[in-house]
């Protein structure tokens, strides 16, 4: 029993150690985003501690202190009694922060189930060292056998099994050596203590800051507190909307990469469900209210609203069924899964009006409209719009691809066709592939400042071809009352601090806002 203490303590206190040398030698290290993101209840507490400099700067030391101070106590076994309440109290403030029960569930760290995560196991590890009566070996144990020793002496009696001077000198021998055993048992922290100290030394050495501790070196991910003010709102139909919209393609795996065939598959691998959920509580958070999906992302937002409750509207893009007696029916399944706008995919618009099925798209609208919902309309080619604005099809609000066409992978605009996009991709450079989704910038922005309903903006960044910055003021210049844009969760405070600049320095605009 006295082992296993002994290795369980010494377990414990080397991680406390460990997490608090990192971050004492990481440099750039703070409490700050770990606390302003906290989503907890008691979260007010937690965002309390970062509103000055001074709280943060105590924070921090007390963290880095705590942490060292009890990782020596408990591995060296000194003292190791309190600190064992003050380490579980510690952790369970970490847990706190970031309780694997509620809401906040969804973002605890890995190793978090219902209630149980490894912050709440390794507390209670070290309650049960503190209520337990073995200690285990260590200085503790040292001290108080060196303290019973002098006290023996100083009543004129032989410490120890020593006593009785007619022992044999065997026996004499055989306790000397044993009291010598233990001794070095007390002191078997120093070597291990010794042997892991060095070589996590040269782990670092080699490789640098440990990025599996607590002090990893972060993304630049700027924190909720930095945002620049209040994202402006819009309307659409009654509903009010951010300006600027999360995109779903990110989320829903799907990426306009060019020629990097495994961009689709890096997406789906880093947006599991769970960090999914965690950008769109940030998005939230940080005032952007509306999100633009596919029709296949449809249950995940169903499953994150009952979870969470949140009240973020969402738009769903639907096509058509040709395998159902009803081609319309996802227009139904959106609307009974509780979508708040429906809008006709673009590639289906661009479909349906490259193959002649105008009034498909016609049935559609009247479809969405006789529900009571919005109707919206998706396009990469200008030519969609325009044919349907012949044919008397028109909707409650336009979703067209707005993006200038200076970066380096656009093809030559004399080699661009209508109706491209999504289409075959060329191996020709000169031609299309996968890299230019506004192929007519100047007859969109014609078309765009000319008509008198809402605009969303989408493919603003050319798929990451264009700085936001740049691609937004464009976008909001030429017309557009709304953007959507699609963002890992490392972007969205940026992003949206990048649009509320944007749009109050916004100076080219003529087209007055119809959303």
């Amino acid at each position: 029993m006295k082992i296993i203490i002994t290795i369980l303590r010494m377990a414990v206190g080397w991680h406390f150690l460990y997490e608090g040398c990192v971050k004492l030698f990481a440099s750039d290290w703070t409490a700050e985003g770990y606390l302003a993101n906290s989503q907890g209840f008691l979260s007010v507490f937690f965002h309390w501690l970062t509103l000055s400099q001074g709280r943060i700067d105590v924070v921090d030391f007390l963290n880095i202190a705590g942490l060292i101070l009890i990782g020596l106590s408990l591995f060296f076994g000194l003292l190791s009694k309190w600190p064992s309440v003050v380490g579980a109290f510690l952790l369970i403030l970490y847990y706190l922060a970031y309780p694997a029960f509620g809401i906040s569930l969804l973002g605890s760290s890995e190793g978090s189930v219902f209630i149980i995560n490894k912050l709440l196991i390794e507390a209670i590890v070290l309650i049960f060292l503190f209520i337990s009566k073995e200690k285990g070996y260590g200085l503790d144990r040292l001290i108080a056998r060196f303290r019973k020793s002098k006290q023996e002496t100083a009543k004129g009696e032989k410490p120890d099994a020593t006593k009785d001077e007619k022992q044999a000198p065997e026996q004499l021998t055989l306790q000397k050596n044993l009291s010598r055993r233990e001794i070095l048992k007390d002191l078997v922290t120093f070597p291990v203590m010794g042997a892991l100290g060095w070589g996590a030394y040269r782990n670092t050495q080699n490789f640098g800051v440990d990025v599996m501790s607590g002090a990893t070196v972060q993304v630049n991910r700027m924190l909720l507190n930095e945002l620049k003010g209040e994202l402006p709102k819009g309307k659409l139909k009654g509903h009010d909307l951010s300006r600027l919209i999360m995109g779903g393609n990110l989320i829903g795996g799907w990426a306009h990469a060019r020629d990097l065939l495994y961009a689709g598959s890096l997406f789906k691998a880093y947006n599991t469900e769970k960090k999914i959920y965690e950008t769109l509580m940030l998005c939230e958070q940080a005032g952007i209210n509306t999100i633009n999906i596919g029709f296949p992302t449809i249950p995940v937002m169903v499953k994150y609203r009952k979870l969470t409750g949140s009240k973020m509207k969402v738009i769903a893009q639907v096509g058509i069924n040709d395998k159902s007696k009803d081609i319309l029916e996802d227009v139904d399944i959106a609307i009974d899964n509780g979508m708040d706008i429906i809008q006709l995919q673009g590639n289906w618009c661009d479909w349906l009006v490259r193959d002649n099925r105008l009034d498909v798209i016609a049935n559609m609208m009247e479809r969405i409209r006789r529900q009571g919902y919005p109707a919206g309309m998706g396009a990469h080619t200008i030519d969609s719009f325009l044919i349907c604005e012949e044919n008397g099809i028109f909707p409650d609000y336009y979703m067209k691809t707005m993006h200038h066409d200076d970066y380096w992978s656009a093809h030559p605009r004399e080699n661009r066709k209508p109706f491209e996009v999504d289409g075959v991709r060329s191996k020709d450079h000169n031609m299309f592939h996968d890299n230019c989704f506004c192929p007519f910038p100047d007859k969109t922005v014609e078309f765009v400042n000319r008509i008198k309903i809402p605009v969303m903006g989408f493919k603003v960044l050319a798929a990451g071809a264009i700085h936001p910055k740049d691609g937004f003021n464009w976008a909001f210049e030429n017309g557009a009352d709304f953007v959507c844009v699609g963002m890992f969760d490392f972007q969205v405070v940026e992003d949206t601090n990048i649009c509320i600049d944007v749009l109050q320095n916004l100076k080219g605009r003529k087209r007055e806002w119809y959303g």
